[in-house]
Formats: structure tokens, sequence, C-alpha cells
């Protein structure tokens, strides 16, 4: 989640997103705001074709984490793994630079994501399934990817200090502060063997993954938050929102997912066992960011969106910071 006074920057008047569509082919009045979370995002038309433009304060992500991430990318899609695709510029580039007053973005254009997104209320029983073979298929490649010597992906460790500095600057979290120590003994004591251990998507849930009738497969998107962690991490953020639903029983969807990813890949049974720790890891992480997101947010002249998401975001941190009393 990016900070809300970048966001507000970054779409006045789309002006950062016409200067990236100088760059690569579009046909005109096409372009429209997608979403902005971690990144801007803008669909656009050329040819007839629906592509996405991504972009981001050059400072908020490092140009060589998107060049990993790009690789990554690349290398699933020539293993046949159903994902978007980069596009090169005009220029022949894949990723792209605009400097403005504000200060320097990096950008890139993707494929469209074909298919239907789907609530974890929408999936029956064969798409949880699904779900879970389509991120267990993912592991399989993960395992025999071989990343260049020269791109360095982030981990869980980076995950680590990026929660200590944004609680740094709020050191009146003191529940936040003591659960990153607990995090951190816990996390530093698991072993990185292969079968359990490498490049995880981390968002793989329902607003990054796209359901294909006639395949009955999920194509999946935005791979930017993607670490090296335990795979069973990626399991327990995909189904972050299930198995946190108090209000009604979910077992029977994780039941179904973990079906369908075990087909495909190997789950230890300690992993499952330490789904309630990696939770944690998930919810300390995305608090740390929207403590993030929200620093230096009293504006005045706001949007009409920016009111009702400042608010969505102090009732998820506040909600967040409920659960971290909670013993070990």
């Amino acid at each position: 989640m990016m900070n809300l006074r970048t966001m507000v920057i970054g779409l006045t008047d789309d002006h950062v997103a016409k200067a990236f569509m100088r760059l690569w082919e579009h046909e005109d009045g096409t372009l429209k705001v997608w979403r902005a979370s971690s990144n801007f995002v803008y669909r656009f038309e050329n040819k007839g074709k629906k592509f996405f433009l991504r972009f981001s304060f050059e400072g908020a992500q490092a140009l060589e984490q998107v060049e990993a991430e790009l690789d990554f990318i690349n290398y699933l899609a020539l293993s046949h793994y159903p994902t978007i695709v980069p596009i090169r510029s005009s220029e022949g580039k894949l990723v792209e630079r605009v400097t403005t007053s504000e200060g320097a973005y990096i950008g890139v254009v993707f494929s469209d994501a074909e298919g239907e997104s789907l609530d974890c209320d929408q999936m029956n029983d064969s798409q949880m399934e699904a779900w879970g073979k389509s991120l267990g298929s993912l592991h399989v490649r993960s395992q025999e990817y071989e990343p260049p010597k020269e791109i360095k992906r982030k981990n869980w460790r980076d995950g680590l200090d990026h929660i200590a500095v944004a609680l740094g600057r709020h050191p009146h979290e003191k529940e936040a502060l003591m659960e990153l120590d607990n995090l951190r003994i816990w996390l530093y004591s698991l072993k990185q063997s292969k079968p359990e251990y490498g490049l995880i998507h981390y968002d793989f849930q329902q607003d990054n993954i796209f359901w294909h009738t006639s395949t009955s497969q999920f194509h999946i998107i935005d791979f930017d938050d993607a670490m090296y962690h335990w795979y069973a991490m990626d399991i327990v953020a995909a189904l972050a929102d299930v198995l946190d639903n108090k209000e009604r029983d979910s077992s029977r969807q994780v039941e179904c997912f973990l079906r369908g990813y075990t087909t495909i890949f190997p789950l230890d049974k300690q992993m499952i066992e330490h789904f309630p720790k990696f939770l944690r890891f998930s919810k300390l992480y995305s608090f740390s960011r929207i403590l993030t997101a929200l620093e230096d947010s009293d504006l005045s002249n706001t949007p009409p969106w920016y009111t009702g998401l400042k608010l969505k975001l102090m009732t998820m941190r506040d909600e967040m910071r409920l659960g971290f009393s909670n013993p070990w």
C-alpha cells in the first residue's frame, strides 16, 4: 500500500500515466485508472487489445526488483504457466522511466489478464481446488527457477526489516514491536530446505487471479510482492481472508484448496501447523504498510474517494492492532 499523499499526487490529472503513454503505442481516449494500491495501474487499448500500465515512485520500488519480477514472469510464460507478459515500449524497453516535478517514476506495461475475477464466496469446490492447483504449479516452477546471478529478489528478512523501519517511526506501537520480536525469533528458527522454501507470489488473492471457464484454470497477475519465503506463507497469504473469517466455518474451502495444492506440490504436516504463525507475519506486514500509507495524510482539497479510503485503512489498522496482544 502506497502512502495516501503519494497516491493523490500520482492520480492528479493522470499526468504521470499520460507521460508514460507517450512511450507505448495506444489508442487515444482509452486510458483509465484501474486501481491504485502498492502501484498505480491504468488500463488502455491498442489495436483492439487491452493492456495494463503499472508505475510507482522510483524510490518506492527499486529498479532491480522490477527487473527481477519481469525475469520470473518471463520464465513462467515460457514454461506455459497462465500469466501476463511484459510488453516492450516503442524504444524496445521493458522498463521505462518518467521524471516529473514530484520526482521520478518507473513503469511497465503488461498484457491483459483475460478471465473473470471471483470472490471466495462465488467459488465452488472445484474452483477452490483449481486455485490450490494453480499455486502448487507456481511453486513447482519456483523450485526449478534459476535467476540470473545479478538479480537479487527480496526475502522474508527484507520483510522483517521493512516492518522494523515502519514501526521505528511509530515507537508507541509497543505490542506490534513485541509481535515483530516474536516473529523474528520464530522465523530464524525455521529451516530453509528446498522442498519447503523458495520464491513465492505472496499476493495470490482474488484480485490477482482470473478464472478461465474454457480451460478451468486461473490466470495470474501482479508478482510485485514476490519474495523468498516458505511456500506455506504463500498458501496463508492467499487464504488470509478465509482463514481469518470468524463469522463462518471456512474449513471446507481450505480443505478444497489444500487438496488441489497437494495434488501438485507436497506440503509438510508441520508447515500446516505453522499456518497461524505465518498468518501473524501477514497481518504485521500489512499493518506496517498501512501505517506507512497513513503517514502525513492530513490533506486538504482531496478527491472524493480520499476520505472513505483513509477511514477504511484506519479501521483496518485498529482491528489488526487488537490481534498483537494474543498469546503465541
